[in-house]
């Protein structure tokens, strides 16, 4: 294998690249007929845009953690990710503390849910992000999985039902409530990302999620193929595996193990993987836009971000389908996009 790749390497090498970017992006696809290349393009011209919910708190205790978390995550979109106050929609417990701070927007009543999911349907277009975060309490029975908000609680399906209008965007669902798994389940579709502090019904204990989940953002943390973005996946990594050894240090047994879906199909994966069907979409769903910086700021510097972008999209998707290929034609595939990225990114790095 390791000499016909070699083979191929140099045949490639000695004719050049003679596909388009659109022509590479849509072949590395193409055999599995798979439609992931549908969602998260992340283009320059997508925006990205935060819905935090908080929710009511069991004690004055709980309520101070959850604000603190609320504002963190708040502040570190604003630092880190280029969101602004008119892309970040916080609701915040009761709403009380508004008119003191300017980050929160109004409460976690279901009215005031249903107004700010209506405004953000009307303002994002096709290709634009939302990110939603709900913080809090949760709870399952036989009857409904419910978030506890101030006032009526709302399910898993009511909540379901509000983001159905959202169907040309790219949705992410970070749900960090204690029994929040059959919630989230409700809320899987194709091209959604959905993220579960707890996988079963029986972890209803207060989850850690949230917090290592706003670590692996902070600073980009949870980069870890040190590319500058941190990624969904990266983030549920980081804080997956961040959540299991603060429990390991304490001395405790797990009273909570983090899930994914990004497939649609509501079976959630502990350890996301192509075999396992998800953790392609959240591999290329990431928390801000690609940006070339103020250092290059021209036409050419940021065609040739946008299309290393793609580049990079396809070489993830690729690698998330390679049981659908033939081992030699994998590798073609894979050496081509990678072969172009490479001549892309030293193009992009020699500019001044």
């Amino acid at each position: 294998m390791m000499h016909a790749m070699r083979r191929s390497f140099r045949r490639k090498l000695a004719r050049g690249l003679t596909l388009g970017l659109s022509v590479l992006a849509t072949s590395a696809l193409a055999q599995s007929g798979d439609q992931e290349d549908v969602w998260f393009r992340g283009g320059p011209e997508a925006a990205r845009h935060a819905l935090i919910i908080t929710g009511a708190a069991a004690s004055d205790e709980i309520r101070a953690r959850f604000s603190q978390w609320s504002n963190a995550l708040h502040d570190v979109l604003a630092r880190d990710y280029g969101y602004s106050s008119d892309t970040i929609t916080l609701l915040l417990d009761d709403g009380s503390t508004a008119g003191t701070n300017p980050r929160v927007d109004g409460s976690s009543r279901r009215e005031d849910i249903e107004a700010a999911v209506n405004r953000l349907q009307q303002t994002l277009a096709a290709g634009d992000q939302l990110t939603i975060v709900m913080i809090g309490h949760g709870s399952s029975s036989d009857a409904a999985a419910k978030f506890n908000i101030v006032g009526p609680d709302i399910t898993g399906a009511e909540f379901a039902t509000l983001l159905a209008a959202f169907r040309q965007q790219d949705l992410v669902v970070i749900n960090t409530t204690s029994g929040s798994f059959e919630f989230s389940a409700a809320l899987a579709a194709p091209g959604r990302v959905i993220l579960s502090a707890t996988r079963t019904r029986a972890e209803r204990y207060d989850p850690m999620f949230a917090r290592y989940l706003i670590e692996a953002l902070d600073a980009r943390t949870g980069d870890r193929d040190k590319n500058g973005r941190v990624s969904v996946l990266e983030a549920w990594t980081f804080a997956s595996q961040s959540v299991q050894g603060w429990y390991s240090e304490q001395g405790r047994l797990p009273t909570e193990r983090s899930v994914i879906d990004d497939n649609g199909d509501g079976n959630f994966s502990l350890e996301p993987s192509a075999s396992a069907g998800d953790g392609s979409l959240a591999e290329i769903a990431y928390f801000d836009n690609h940006s070339a910086g103020p250092q290059k700021s021209s036409p050419e510097a940021r065609a040739l971000l946008a299309e290393m972008q793609e580049l990079e999209r396809a070489i993830f998707l690729l690698r998330g389908q390679k049981a659908n290929y033939l081992e030699e034609d994998y590798w073609t595939r894979m050496e081509t996009l990678l072969i172009d990225l490479a001549r892309k990114t030293g193009r992009y790095h020699e500019l001044p």
